[in-house]
């Protein structure tokens, strides 16, 4: 049986450049995902054309159906895999001040979606598999600002619970006018953005721990500020740059790495270091 790897969300960006150094390297089946089809056989034409041959299959991770369909289409062909990289994101469409429904969109796709495909897809994953959660520098515990959450967050018994209400609390405070930039770092710059991120770096840890008894890691990572769309063509590295510590950690690093928080360099970073200067500023963005 072949041995299998997925990336979600991978017709461009890190997730694009994930892939291609995957048909590089990994001795097995390739999976490049994409909410859209159209998009997504464009992206695989430009590899193709590089000589690189993965496969393709529709996923929108935000719709439980396709999920679904896709988990299906994994067991039926090869009963099960070996990698994931949890990658699909989107970024607030107002870098300043989002509000409720871009919001949730926003959770929605970058955090709850990871919860689904936990339910759907990890099952499938074979013991020695490897899980990645492409998270961000808005992503540690330092972008949070109000002492109650980060008092809950830091809780070594974390549970999804709590990421949940910590999910109701801010989605309620866009709704309701009661939004308070200061609970947050930067002056509450991309908020849902940073909640969203937070949550899935706190859920890779609870991930893990469910994972107790299997040789499966599961990771999250900083990629670090990369020339994309979602940074409007800012940033230090390029996509092929930035998928280096992804494909380290799928393919490299010691599977005994589980749990972890990692930075762009590969450093393993403390997420619970909440007085630390990790989080994300809008000024390296726009400057």
């Amino acid at each position: 049986m072949s041995r299998v790897a997925v990336v979600t969300g991978s017709n461009k960006g890190i997730g694009f450049a994930i892939v291609k150094g995957l048909c590089q390297r990994f001795d097995g089946v390739v999976y490049l995902t994409s909410r859209d089809d159209k998009r997504g056989m464009a992206a695989l034409a430009e590899l193709n054309k590089i000589g690189l041959n993965p496969k393709y299959h529709q996923l929108d991770v935000a719709d439980r159906n396709s999920v679904v369909r896709f988990r299906d289409h994994i067991k039926d062909n090869h009963g099960g895999l070996d990698i994931l990289i949890n990658n699909a994101a989107i970024v607030d469409n107002d870098l300043r001040s989002s509000n409720y429904e871009n919001s949730k969109n926003v959770i929605d796709i970058n955090f709850k979606s990871v919860i689904t495909i936990q339910e759907l897809i990890y099952p499938l994953v074979r013991n020695n598999g490897r899980i990645l959660n492409i998270s961000s520098d808005c992503g540690h515990l330092s972008n949070l600002r109000n002492k109650n959450w980060i008092e809950r967050l830091s809780k070594k018994n974390l549970k999804i619970e709590d990421l949940y209400e910590f999910v109701d609390w801010f989605l309620e405070s866009k709704k309701n006018g009661t939004f308070n930039s200061e609970d947050f770092a930067d002056g509450g710059t991309v908020a849902a953005y940073r909640v969203a991120k937070m949550c899935l770096s706190a859920v890779t840890t609870i991930q893990q721990k469910q994972l107790e008894g299997t040789n499966i890691s599961v990771n999250s990572m900083h990629p670090g500020l990369v020339r994309t769309d979602m940074t409007t063509g800012v940033g230090f590295y390029s996509i092929d740059q930035a998928a280096e510590t992804p494909l380290y950690l799928v393919l490299d690093a010691p599977q005994t790495l589980k749990g972890a928080y990692v930075w762009f360099d590969r450093k393993v970073l403390d997420w619970y270091d909440y007085n630390a200067d990790y989080y994300f500023k809008i000024k390296t963005l726009v400057n």
